[in-house]
């Protein structure tokens, strides 16, 4: 009796895991998640190494031994996909102190720019799909996928790349896999601006794109799941050089907000905060 009591207690729990969780929004998000009684695991240290321990857990069958299941899912590891200028920033080698001096320092290469679509896009991708099938264990699965305001339409300049990248009915993943190893050619060979692709934090901007429609091909294909993307606001944090504005217990409130969203609540939506928005 005690034993089934114990099983009884265990899947009664709200359990959650968060990538990117050793600092910043993802703490603040496990601190929230927990103050609102909900079991979290938490992914860190770098977010490459935190990814592939999210999937190491899976092979090992340890959430599945644990807990039987997996009630939410936030994808929140990422990283900015720049570098700064050793030149400008001069011998001491430190951060600006101001945005301009940022904007200035910033350099861009292909390594980052892989670097980036890899763990913002690629990473939320293949997290999702190694922990599917505990999500789908739940009675009431949610995924939050943490994407950003340049995760919106209005920066992808081509017209054409833009409504591929809204018409949810028709873009696929493997259309959509398709549409990034062209901005990564087209990076490479200099094309960027001449073929439509942002030009300034670019890879940044579309593996957030991405993250963006990625959240709808989801919300799509999995009508059960309440899954969706949100944008925390301008958060002091290390990917931006804690130039932001706001502090990470503002940037957390918006991925809890959707993570303990009651069953029958909207999918497959972008949300500033924790008001519903645009894509575009």
């Amino acid at each position: 009796m005690e034993g089934a009591t114990t099983q009884e207690r265990i899947r009664s729990l709200r359990v959650a895991l968060v990538t990117g969780a050793n600092k910043g929004i993802g703490l603040e998000t496990c601190r929230q998640l927990l103050s609102k009684g909900a079991t979290v695991i938490l992914t860190a240290r770098d977010e490459q190494r935190g990814l592939a321990a999210v999937r190491n857990l899976q092979a090992s069958g340890f959430i599945h031994d644990q807990f039987g299941k997996l009630d939410v899912l936030v994808n929140n590891a990422a990283v900015h996909g720049v570098g700064l200028d050793t030149q400008i920033l001069g011998p001491s080698n430190e951060a600006p102190d101001n945005l301009t001096d940022l904007r200035n320092a910033i350099i861009e290469t292909y390594d980052l720019a892989e670097e980036c679509l890899n763990t913002n896009y690629y990473g939320t991708k293949r997290v999702t799909e190694a922990l599917l099938p505990l999500l789908q264990s739940s009675q009431s699965p949610r995924i939050v996928n943490l994407s950003s305001l340049y995760g919106k339409l209005r920066y992808i300049p081509d017209d054409k790349i833009k409504e591929e990248m809204r018409n949810v009915d028709v873009l696929s993943e493997d259309r959509l896999d398709e549409l990034l190893q062209s901005f990564l050619n087209d990076f490479k060979g200099g094309k960027l601006k001449e073929n439509g692709w942002p030009t300034r934090i670019s890879a940044y901007m579309v593996s957030k794109v991405a993250v963006s429609a990625y959240t709808r091909i989801l919300a799509k294909k999995y009508p059960k799941f309440c899954i969706n993307c949100v944008d925390p606001g301008f958060v002091k944090t290390d990917i931006n050089y804690n130039f932001g504005e706001l502090p990470v217990e503002v940037g957390a409130q918006g991925p809890v907000f959707l993570a303990m969203l009651p069953d029958g609540s909207p999918s497959g939506h972008f949300y500033d905060l924790e008001e519903m928005s645009s894509f575009e």
